[in-house]
Formats: structure tokens, sequence, C-alpha cells
């Protein structure tokens, strides 16, 4: 799973195997710094973005999710 900090967030991306399908999805969670160190703060949820496409490769779905991510992160609504 590959973790890029962008700013003060974390964006942890990854493709996962379909099981219902052939293909791989788009996974994604994005943190924000918390006021205690050993804790990070989730604004958005670890879950399946751009439901409704299957990539053929799991780098495929990484970068899709990385691409939602930094969409989501410039127009702020990762809140």
């Amino acid at each position: 799973m590959p973790i890029e900090y962008i700013g003060e967030y974390e964006i942890n991306y990854s493709g996962v195997p379909l099981a219902l399908v052939k293909g791989w999805g788009a996974y994604l969670t994005i943190y924000a710094p918390s006021s205690n160190p050993m804790h990070r703060y989730r604004v958005f949820p670890g879950r399946r973005v751009s439901v409704c496409s299957v990539f053929g490769s799991e780098a495929e779905a990484e970068a899709e999710a990385r691409k939602v991510a930094l969409a989501m992160l410039a127009l702020g609504k990762h809140h």
C-alpha cells in the first residue's frame, strides 16, 4: 500500500483484487494530524473509490486512487 504525504495529510492508496469480477478496485484513506502524536485523524475512511470502474492491474487501481485523493485535497472535499 503506497503512502504519500501531501502537506499535512497522509494518503494511503491501494489496488485490491475484486471478489466478484476479474480486476482491481481502487481504495483510499486520508489522514490528518491530530493533537496526539501517537494518533492520526481519519478524515476520509478507507473505502473503495471510483466504484463503477474495474482496473486491469494493481498499478492502474493505485493510480486512480491517488488521482481521486489529489482531487479531493485540492477541492477540500475530505471533511
